[in-house]
């Protein structure tokens, strides 16, 4: 059955390290909530379990899934949460052996035994969490769920499949893979942004659409800025330093500024020589995902691992490429990368335990490449040919993250994943697209073999690669 996906589906604000492993558990204990008031049970209920399985066990303590879990059935929501008050939260729980179920009902719950790792695996999918509710007359109520990657939630059954179909439905141009979509901007006569555009407005008022965009570009540039404005080690246990912050004073200088609109117009008057260029895209990168690997708000895109690639090289568009570039050009590439993840979604998996790394980096450097294609000036086939050329590079790529932790090499690899979008972006501009060998859906179709084929031990479980090569000691 075919998918509805909005660009807001795949660009999410929500809380770091990990969008799987920490937003998918998140929204899955909301969800759970939520079924628990609609058959009016909540009030009945005085104890709750919650079993992780698969990849959310082995890696859920270092993309903190326990205090997501936790956060969730608190009745808090990632996308709006003080992130300086998550601590108090967790302690609270930790400390008290109670939880404020949906924040209107205590009850208690000790993190340490009513959160269970299991290694095993379910069968539809790496990710998968049970969450067990005990009512006050004896009653369980079950409810299992899969996070798929990017924020995304569902349940084996798919309740929700009907009403994905009738929303797509009402698309006037309805997209499943990267040919259709090209085709509808040949007998359309438009771009791709205007195309995905056309489709946003069907849902929403166009001043929501706008709205919205604008909310997700705020939200990756002030975590930038914070990125960039923060020093210190991260969270873990690995003793990683933060180095968006010393390379940041270097390209700076002295400048002046108070807000990061102003601190964006500061990096327009630096050098741009070419290793200033590398430095700074490198420095937006580090910048997003330092923030998320401390728990911070980032945006999901489509990943919390593959966070920094998106704003890193819409960024380095602003603020190197196009000084004149405004909310539109904005709009512009947000629409588009959107849009080129949905389609990596539908054909293929955004989700590392699924796929590796190259669902993950390698789809944001895709998603990235064809929306600066896009507006530089690329043909609808040239954005497509952009896309292709990056995630063709990314192919095979594991998923090994040292102490199941979004560190290493998580952050450093979203410095990859921008430097490759900007090179393959330039390189379809260059290129005539039908001269291309190798169309977007066929890449996407041997990314989805590839991840098959790979080994599990590198698909998010810490139990292959680096993960094992080098150890916590070693750090």
């Amino acid at each position: 059955m075919e998918e509805c996906i909005s660009v807001f589906d795949m660009l999410k604000i929500g809380v770091g390290p990990s969008s799987s492993h920490t937003l998918g558990p998140w929204r899955a204990a909301e969800r759970f909530l939520n079924e628990l008031k609609e058959d009016n049970q909540l009030d009945k209920i005085t104890h709750v379990k919650v079993d992780l399985y698969g990849s959310l066990s082995l890696t859920g303590k270092g993309h903190a899934t326990d205090y997501a879990v936790m956060l969730g059935l608190s009745g808090q929501d990632p996308e709006y949460i003080p992130v300086q008050n998550i601590d108090s939260i967790i302690q609270s729980i930790a400390k008290t052996h109670q939880i404020n179920l949906a924040n209107a009902l205590v009850i208690t719950f000790n993190p340490e035994t009513d959160i269970v790792f299991n290694k095993n695996f379910l069968p539809f999918h790496a990710n998968g969490m049970t969450f067990t509710a005990t009512t006050n007359d004896g009653q369980e109520i079950i409810s299992t769920f899969y996070s798929i990657g990017g924020g995304f939630v569902v349940k084996e059954e798919r309740v929700n499949a009907q009403k994905k179909h009738q929303i797509k439905c009402a698309f006037p141009f309805p997209i499943q893979n990267a040919e259709e979509l090209l085709q509808y901007t040949i007998k359309e006569n438009k771009l791709i942004s205007e195309i995905v555009y056309a489709n946003e407005i069907s849902m929403r008022p166009e001043t929501e659409v706008h709205s919205e965009l604008m909310r997700i570009w705020n939200t990756m540039l002030e975590c930038m800025f914070i990125g960039c404005h923060s020093e210190g080690i991260l969270p873990g246990g690995l003793n990683v330093r933060r180095r968006a912050f010393d390379m940041h004073q270097g390209l700076i200088g002295l400048s002046n500024y108070n807000s990061p609109q102003e601190w964006l117009e500061c990096i327009r008057k630096t050098e741009v020589k070419f290793r200033q260029i590398l430095k700074w895209v490198s420095c937006f990168a580090l910048a997003v995902n330092e923030v998320n690997a401390a728990l911070g708000r980032v945006v999901t895109a489509p990943t919390n691992g593959s966070a920094g690639v998106i704003p890193a090289v819409l960024m380095y568009y602003l603020v190197i490429e196009n000084h004149q570039a405004d909310e539109k050009q904005i709009k512009q590439f947000l629409m588009v990368a959107g849009e080129i993840g949905s389609i990596f979604k539908k054909g293929s998996t955004i989700s590392a335990a699924m796929g590796g790394c190259q669902a993950e980096i390698g789809v944001s450097s895709a998603m990235a490449a064809g929306a600066l294609c896009e507006v530089m000036g690329g043909t609808p086939d040239q954005v497509l040919m952009a896309a292709e050329i990056a995630m063709e590079h990314h192919l095979g790529l594991t998923c090994d993250p040292i102490g199941g932790l979004v560190q290493i090499p998580c952050i450093e690899r979203n410095t990859m994943g921008a430097i490759k979008a900007i090179n393959a972006a330039e390189l379809a501009m260059e290129t005539d697209a039908k001269n291309a060998k190798v169309p977007l859906d066929k890449v996407i179709d041997t990314m989805w073999q590839t991840a098959k084929d790979m080994n599990s031990k590198y698909k998010e479980t810490s139990e292959g690669g680096l993960a094992v090569a080098v150890n916590m000691a070693d750090c």
